[in-house]
């Protein structure tokens, strides 16, 4: 398969991870254009073989710390609420369903970067602690106690939301 077909196949995935990072669709959206970018220019940087995902989620994560250091230099902006751009007439189910997304999306943006980041990877886009580890480039240990932690903040906060 080539290198851009399989890039495409991923891209739902990453945008659900870098939707995870960047807290908006809009952000997000960016975030993973600069990945797929940067990953069609060093293509031949990443080994045949190899999972790809795994190499897109690093990029990805890379482009997004450097993102938010420049941020910090640059000040703080406030994005477009994604859910005030919704359009009315939702049935009741689908009115609840959003709420309880918009308490999880809350909650997962409350949390620390390094959790979220680990909260994504295993609970999210089911990868084992050891490939979540290797793509945050951190000990398994360090994976385990950032899921424990991380668990458990997401629960109690939510619990306060119900």
């Amino acid at each position: 398969m080539r290198f851009e077909d399989q890039l495409i196949e991923i891209l739902p995935r990453l945008r659900r991870f870098a939707r995870g990072l960047a807290g908006s669709a809009a952000d997000a959206d960016d975030l993973c254009q600069a990945a797929i970018e940067r990953a069609l220019k060093s293509q031949g940087q990443w080994q045949q073989g190899t999972r790809l995902d795994s190499w897109m989620y690093r990029i990805t994560r890379n482009l997004w710390i450097d993102e938010r250091r420049a941020s910090g230099r640059r000040g703080v902006h406030a994005p477009i609420d994604d859910d005030a751009v919704q359009i009315a007439g939702d049935t009741a189910d689908s009115v609840e369903a959003g709420a309880l997304r918009g308490d999880i999306d809350g909650a997962m943006a409350r949390l620390p970067d390094e959790q979220r980041e680990v909260v994504i990877l295993v609970l999210v886009e089911g990868y084992a602690y050891r490939e979540a580890a290797e793509i945050l480039d951190v000990p398994i240990g360090t994976i385990t106690s950032r899921l424990a932690r991380g668990r458990d903040t997401l629960m109690h906060m939510l619990g306060e939301a119900a």
